[in-house]
């Protein structure tokens, strides 16, 4: 199904003094960054989703980053709690917004971040990371049990977020980097491995039955295109040196 819309945040001035984890502190261009965010939105446009662009939280170096800002679910919108404690004023930001097409429910205790939600179905993979914590998720898994998701975590060690080593493809299988993410917590999932020389190619966008993934990653581009699976690609290099990708880029809410 294709969602009925994207919330996207414009890119913040401030967008070289970004968190950083586990990339470098390479120069950011920020005016081919607003260039490529405004491509990032007109492909999903051209997949059918209409996009909503936000500035709440334009002082914010990782605003644009507004999939950590919640968790929307068919029923109802989780507002995170930031693991990283100067981003801890977005989501307050965003609710406002947000509070358009989703009942908002804050998470309550311990630290959450959207990137670390994975759904399938009625099942929520969480990773359990730097950034979303033991408690968060406990928190997150008492407010979806009431809706019928079950929630399954997932340690995560070796990248930032679950979705930075594990999205979902359009047949129910997961887009994987098997040296990120441990695949015998996935072991009753059908996987598809990234190539090894593309370790940061996992992380994907669904949009119906289209993967939009970063043109950088020609490799696993070619690898889901022999898979039988209909790509897209989108230019997105100033926001991987920020550690993003394209999940990063939007909030979906499901039609």
């Amino acid at each position: 199904m294709i969602p009925r819309l994207a919330i996207t945040h414009l890119p913040s001035p401030r967008l070289q003094e970004c968190q950083r984890t586990f990339v470098p502190g390479e120069p950011i261009d920020g005016e081919l960054a607003a260039r490529q965010h405004a491509s990032y939105c007109q492909a999903l446009r051209e997949l059918g989703v209409a996009v909503r662009r936000l500035d709440a939280n334009g002082d914010s170096p990782d605003g644009v980053f507004i999939e950590d800002t919640a968790v929307v679910l068919d029923e109802i919108a989780i507002l995170a709690r930031m693991g990283a404690s100067a981003r801890q004023a977005e989501p307050s930001g965003i609710a406002p917004a947000l509070g358009e097409y989703r009942d908002v429910v804050p998470l309550g205790k311990g630290t959450l971040e959207g990137g670390d939600v994975l759904r399938l179905g009625r099942t929520l993979l969480v990773g359990r990371s730097c950034r979303t914590s033991a408690e968060g998720i406990e928190s997150l898994a008492g407010i979806v049990s009431r809706y019928g998701y079950q929630v399954i975590a997932i340690p995560i060690e070796r990248c930032l977020h679950l979705k930075t080593a594990c999205t979902a493809l359009p047949d129910g299988r997961l887009l994987i980097n098997p040296d990120w993410i441990s695949s015998d917590r996935l072991a009753e999932q059908r996987l598809h491995c990234v190539p090894a020389p593309e370790p940061w190619g996992a992380n994907v966008l669904l949009v119906g039955e289209t993967i939009l993934l970063p043109a950088a990653h020609a490799r696993t581009a070619e690898s889901l295109d022999q898979a039988g699976y209909q790509v897209t690609t989108v230019d997105i290099s100033e926001f991987a040196k920020a550690e993003g990708g394209v999940t990063c880029l939007s909030l979906l809410v499901p039609g």
